[in-house]
């Protein structure tokens, strides 16, 4: 499998990275032999260096301590590995019977996690990641968390003009950290491309993390006229949650929301949904290839970002990077409205 440079970082991704929500306990507490099984997977899959995308926000630091723990114990030479770490949320006591930062989503976790975006604020994200990772393990990648959350949370036209400041301020500390050589890459993470499009406009990023956003369910026109932008400007793209957290291949969530057809919107995913397995089926595609291979099409995507609680799922997420999708299918998906019929990179 291909790695591609990003930019002048010195650093090399392949096709597909690795999201380490299970670790933290995403929807489901995992023993420690299944999460050690899911990243001894990752690293017998791919080429090194394997790159690991975490957060202090999965699991409330979970997923970075077992991350490190588990590298450890397979005794991986760090420079065979690549550690992303998205900033913003640090670890706090548990005070009450489940987390508050995210409620029903994280299971079994031991702490709580607030939001802390600032010059210093990031810089003590960074810190703890990295004690919860261990010093060998150092991220080398790095980004702010959640930065469209954060500025959901403005009340008036004044809190959210101030609260992009504090975003940009956080960016300034990360600049700082990578001028010194502590990290190489800065990113961001998001689910909402506008805001990733606003910091991209203020902040010299060297990749970004695009979520829930451009899949072969939603692709909108300004989305890609954004990301040819990027493309442009040299500035990778890795393409996250392209299954919109499990939807498109037969999961009960859309976009971390468990969802019925409840909904004239909700029913048009089922619908939608529907369609597109029998093509598959027809056509012999397996879904989540499709969903993948079809995330890879724009220029400027160099990886897409794949997470599973199971590891027998990781050798088949490698392997729907590269699969090969008949021409036919594709023709039909936009035959039936269910890729936009002007998309242009089919």
């Amino acid at each position: 499998m291909e790695h591609r440079p990003v930019g002048n970082t010195g650093i090399s991704i392949p096709r597909v990275i690795f999201g380490t929500s299970a670790l933290g306990n995403l929807y489901s507490a995992l023993s420690d032999e299944t999460k050690t099984a899911i990243v001894r997977e990752c690293l017998q899959h791919v080429p090194k260096p394997v790159v690991f995308d975490s957060a202090g926000k999965y699991g409330a630091g979970l997923a970075l301590e077992k991350l490190g723990e588990i590298l450890r114990n397979l005794k991986v030479k760090p420079e065979d590995i690549i550690i992303s770490n998205k900033l913003g949320w640090l670890r706090t006591p548990l005070t009450g019977p489940e987390p508050l930062f995210e409620k029903g989503v994280w299971e079994g976790i031991r702490h709580d996690a607030i939001q802390l975006i600032s010059y210093n604020g990031i810089l003590e994200c960074m810190e703890q990641g990295s004690r919860l990772l261990g010093e060998e393990y150092r991220p080398q990648m790095v980004s702010v968390h959640d930065p469209d959350e954060y500025l959901n949370a403005a009340g008036s036209d004044d809190d959210f003009k101030r609260l992009f400041r504090n975003i940009r301020e956080a960016y300034k500390a990360l600049s700082v950290l990578k001028s010194e050589g502590k990290v190489k890459a800065l990113g961001v993470g998001a689910k909402n491309w506008l805001t990733v499009r606003m910091i991209a406009d203020e902040v010299d990023l060297d990749w970004v993390m695009i979520a829930n956003s451009m899949t072969i369910y939603r692709h909108p026109k300004e989305l890609l006229d954004f990301m040819e932008n990027l493309h442009k400007r040299g500035i990778a793209i890795i393409n996250s949650a392209v299954f919109h957290a499990g939807f498109l291949t037969g999961g009960e969530f859309f976009d971390y929301v468990k969802i019925k057809p409840d909904s004239d919107e909700n029913k048009a995913r089922f619908i939608w949904r529907e369609k597109f397995f029998s093509l598959c089926k027809k056509h012999d595609v397996i879904p989540a290839n499709a969903c993948v291979r079809f995330a890879l099409t724009p220029p400027g995507v160099f990886s897409v970002s794949l997470n599973t609680s199971k590891p027998g799922n990781v050798k088949k997420n490698v392997e729907s990077v590269e699969s090969s999708i008949p021409d036919d299918f594709w023709k039909e998906m936009l035959g039936n409205r269910l890729i936009d019929r002007d998309y242009p990179y089919l």
